[in-house]
């Protein structure tokens, strides 16, 4: 009993560790910004080649700004470039660039 009980807790730290460490860069576009509460809505870009898109968008997300005044200099609509972790299903934006 003791030997399953360690072997599940053991699981359950690396799962946590390795989705509040994961930080990817990724690219999207803006489709809600809610200042006040210092989140933001991102429509992810797909990855992929050319031609093998299927026509539907990339996943939705919300996040949370990890700095509020990051999202003064974007607006709903731009394409941004951005890095997100995620730690307890709770998303937090960590970097975000406005694309030219």
């Amino acid at each position: 009993m003791g030997t399953t009980k360690f072997i599940l807790g053991s699981a359950a730290v690396v799962t946590m560790l390795t989705s509040s460490a994961f930080a990817e860069d990724m690219t999207g576009m803006i489709t809600r910004i809610d200042r006040l509460n210092g989140t933001i809505s991102i429509q992810q870009t797909q990855k992929g080649t050319v031609g093998a898109s299927t026509g539907n968008a990339g996943a939705l997300q919300e996040y949370k700004a990890k700095d509020a005044a990051m999202l003064d200099a974007v607006h709903a609509g731009d394409r941004v470039s951005y890095t997100a972790t995620e730690t307890n299903g709770t998303g937090t934006l960590t970097k975000l660039q406005k694309q030219k």
